[in-house]
């Protein structure tokens, strides 16, 4: 129907994605937000104040034309909105789920200034799902690209968005994956109740049918050099290797048996499937009763999983709960689940036995006293106040750094406290070699992942097309089709 017909009601209330009942998703790896149905979706993109600046688009780090596609979901027309969303990213099932929308598109909205925003996020994820269900994905493969050699390290969010971008421009591109499957922080650090591997696996194998081609099992710096890279032909390379590494509380007895830290708690059961164990290789040692240390979305997923485990969990945190970075959705979904919250509190000591296993963890009680660099109130230890709380496993989620396995392998690339240093253009002082993501900004978000890898491929083309005497005009993007 003409936009002009469509009835417009932004007073209705906001939609909600059905939940899978706490008891049910307690007991698998199910994913726990459900999709809208049709009828919410024609509810919700009713909702949207078809804006005539919108500034949600703006506001999105891949700039979708969010508008556009919501006006083809209130005509009803599913494929255009999912044609809208391609012309920026393949990743609609991906974003859809784990983009912090919050925190940009949804909160630019004008309707969000005296109502609920527009569900922008669970609105992509239905265009995906029902493109998926709706089509029999055969998707065709792309003319092979011609166009210079570029190496992409690392296949997180970052890369990935750069291989989209720069294989439709006709660049032959090669992800280089150190582990063995591909996702980079999607397949190891986000787990499939709230993000299921079909998803992103089916949003993968869409770069494989237009070109781009993946080495797994490849370290750079370790299998090859950057300088061997570029010795084999490579005429551009893009670091998207992620925040690897990560922090430890440096307290007493961290290196007792049933501590962990969130990276490989989350690496050894989102990417290894120790949760199946012993149907799967790779165990993971989960007591009766776990604290999960931290306030941020690795908290939450490292939390759920121990619940999920059959542990007692508790989430101690050393501020309140206004100061946790956590999604708001993933702290309410964790208290569905029944995850207790300790605010106000910081381990100083972990306890073992004499056989070196945990058996508990002394914290202290804390207040909270000025903002500090983080602009959030510093806690302050309670003097006098620690006290042991009995528990089988610990798990550190405070942080990450960079990975530092390419830097260290490149003395003369410039870092500052392990995160590459990069211009105005994505470029690190070595000619032609691009960073971005986590590696240069610290642990961030999926989304700002994705900015940085669509703003290092739009530099390595003005590069690349400047020496070859081509302008990105001439550069015509090479498309894909699908057949029903």
């Amino acid at each position: 129907m003409p936009e002009k017909k469509l009835k417009r009601n932004p007073k209705a209330p906001r939609q909600e994605p059905p939940l899978v009942a706490p008891d049910v998703r307690n007991a698998s790896a199910c994913e726990v937000t459900q999709g809208f149905t049709a009828e919410q979706v024609q509810t919700e993109a009713l909702r949207c104040l078809n804006c005539v600046d919108a500034p949600c688009v703006d506001a999105c780090p891949l700039h979708l034309d969010i508008k556009s596609f919501i006006l083809e979901l209130a005509e009803g027309n599913y494929e255009g909105a999912f044609a809208k969303i391609s012309e920026q990213s393949p990743f609609p099932g991906v974003c859809g789920r784990v983009c912090q929308h919050e925190l940009f598109c949804e909160k630019s909205c004008l309707l969000g200034r005296k109502l609920n925003p527009v569900a922008i996020g669970s609105l992509e994820r239905f265009i995906a799902d029902q493109h998926r269900e709706a089509v029999e994905q055969k998707l065709a493969e792309a003319p092979k690209p011609e166009g210079p050699k570029v190496a992409l390290i690392g296949s997180g969010p970052a890369s990935l968005i750069a291989a989209y971008d720069l294989v439709r421009l006709g660049y032959r591109v090669t992800i280089f994956e150190a582990l063995h499957k591909l996702g980079g922080v999607l397949a190891y650090g986000i787990p499939p109740f709230r993000l299921p591997r079909e998803i992103l696996n089916e949003e993968i194998a869409r770069l494989k049918t237009m070109g781009v081609e993946f080495e797994t099992d490849f370290i750079v710096g370790r299998t090859a050099t950057v300088e061997e890279l570029f010795e084999e032909g490579y005429a551009a390379i893009f670091a998207g290797t992620g925040a690897g590494l990560p922090h430890m509380m440096n307290i007493p007895g961290e290196n007792l048996v049933g501590v962990y830290t969130a990276n490989e708690f989350l690496t050894r059961i989102n990417l290894m499937q120790a949760w199946e164990f012993p149907n799967a290789d790779t165990p993971v040692l989960v007591g009766k009763r776990t604290i999960v240390i931290g306030g941020g979305n690795s908290a939450m997923d490292a939390a759920r999983w121990a619940k999920r485990m059959g542990s007692e969990t508790t989430v101690l945190f050393r501020r309140g709960r206004a100061e946790m970075r956590a999604r708001l959705e993933e702290i309410d979904h964790a208290e569905q689940e029944g995850i207790a919250f300790e605010f106000l509190a910081a381990p100083v000591r972990v306890v073992g036995d004499d056989k070196g296993k945990v058996i508990g963890l002394e914290c202290i009680r804390m207040e909270l006293g000025a903002p500090d660099s983080s602009g959030r109130p510093a806690p302050v230890p309670i003097e006098g106040s620690e006290h042991i709380v009995p528990v089988e496993t610990v798990v550190a989620a405070i942080g990450q750094s960079p990975n530092p396995t390419l830097q260290k392998a490149t003395p003369t690339l410039i870092t500052s406290r392990g995160k590459i240093v990069i211009d105005e253009h994505g470029e690190t002082n070595i000619p032609r070699l691009y960073a971005g993501g986590d590696v240069v900004r610290g642990g961030s978000t999926v989304i700002l992942a994705m900015k940085d890898g669509r703003a290092a491929a739009e530099a390595i083309h003005r590069e690349l097309a400047y020496k070859s005497g081509e302008s990105c005009e001439q550069l015509n993007p090479i498309q894909t089709t699908v057949d029903a």
